[in-house]
């Protein structure tokens, strides 16, 4: 094989394929290119008979002329007798392990994202695959995963999973835990089912009662708390999921702005049922930050999908979601008569007058809270859970 055969516009033209492939560069050196074009410097060699593997560093942070002296260095040593120890070979980490490991070093991202990204792994790939090594996993064995999720209507979900899950495979290439990342092998266009394009799933207001009969069957349990006080606030999922202990001030949930939607303070008056399902989760509370925390971390906020999970299980899948509820209350207030702009404060949309963006965040306050109480009446009377 000829010496010194790689230039650096091969390696920079060296672009990902379907599976990791490598560059010799001659007397054992290599550059290895992984499914997500990472590039890394490697060397084959023998010690004591035994094929050895000794990764030199990554490219471009170690460069062609270096990677070539380091090459160099251990040919010298074994020319010169110098004894070369095995190199040992790389931990083996379960599936679950390196997901710890990857989204704890994420500190460029927000707690938040990496708290989705985590929650989803923890809860749909890791109870099947989590033990495994996950240098040992393969495409056909994470796609049979992913389409439980799909198969139960998790069309956006599932797509999100698998991208978290990739960077989690990817990091473990490069750390050398695994060859291929079997997530790239995975086309979401074609293995993944879409989902329609339509507004969020809600009941008509005719029909809130009935839900609301079934869904006081079960009881006190968190998802069914949570999703009475999401009814009750008109707010997001993603703003009840992340509700903080420290934002409940008084009878006003104060929503600060890095948790909306449109980056701005946000005040929920809490209505008396509201404040009932408050105090019951103060109750039950464990030490979380979080009103309405993870079932395995109090150090998470529970899963994105609890709710519609519970929505599903007591019969009203496809016909309502936690997003829904914010149609069921908007059309039940212009019903009843209350004032637009109130109602539009509730939901936290700006105003269509761009002039009067600048609004107080507390405007309407006083409408907005008789609005609240007089809705969670009609909604959930004080005798029910």
């Amino acid at each position: 094989m000829p010496t010194n055969s790689l230039t650096e516009s091969k390696i920079k033209a060296a672009k990902p394929k379907e599976k990791p492939y490598k560059l010799f560069d001659g007397h054992g050196l290599y550059l290895y290119v992984s499914t997500a074009g990472g590039k890394s410097w490697r060397m084959t060699y023998r010690v004591n008979g035994k094929a050895q593997t000794n990764t030199f560093g990554p490219y471009p942070l170690l460069g062609l002329a270096d990677a070539r002296a380091k090459r160099d260095a251990v040919r010298l040593a074994m020319v010169n007798g110098t004894p070369l120890k095995p190199v040992k070979k790389a931990e083996t980490l379960t599936l679950s392990k390196a997901s710890e490991r990857y989204w704890e070093g994420r500190k460029d991202l927000s707690t938040s994202y990496v708290m989705n990204a985590v929650n989803a792994i923890a809860q749909h790939i890791e109870p099947k695959l989590g033990n495994r090594p996950i240098g040992e996993l393969t495409r056909s064995e994470v796609l049979e995963v992913l389409m439980v999720m799909d198969a139960a209507g998790l069309s956006d979900y599932v797509r999100k999973t698998r991208m978290w899950l990739g960077q989690v495979f990817d990091w473990a290439v490069e750390q050398e835990h695994a060859t291929i990342n079997p997530c790239a092998l995975i086309d979401p266009r074609k293995a993944f089912s879409k989902a329609p394009v339509e507004s969020f799933a809600s009941l008509e207001v005719t029909e809130i009662h009935q839900f609301m009969e079934r869904l006081k069957l079960e009881g006190i349990i968190q998802s069914a708390q949570a999703c009475r006080l999401l009814a009750l606030t008109w707010v997001r999922t993603q703003e009840l999921r992340m509700m903080e202990w420290t934002e409940i001030d008084g009878e006003l949930w104060r929503i600060p702005a890095g948790k909306m939607k449109r980056r701005r303070d946000h005040l929920v008056p809490l209505s008396k049922q509201a404040l009932v399902i408050l105090e019951n989760m103060r109750q039950r509370s464990t030490g979380s930050v979080y009103v309405f925390p993870n079932d395995r971390r109090i150090d998470r906020p529970m899963s994105e999908n609890a709710i519609l999970y519970l929505i599903g299980r007591i019969g009203f899948g496809g016909k309502m979601t936690g997003h829904g509820w914010r149609t069921v209350a908007s059309t039940w207030a212009n019903e009843t008569g209350y004032d637009k702009d109130a109602i539009e404060r509730q939901l936290a949309h700006a105003p269509d007058d761009k002039v009067r963006a600048t609004y107080n965040r507390a405007e309407y306050l006083p409408e907005r809270k008789a609005m609240l109480q007089a809705w969670a009446d009609w909604l959930l009377p004080a005798a029910q859970p």
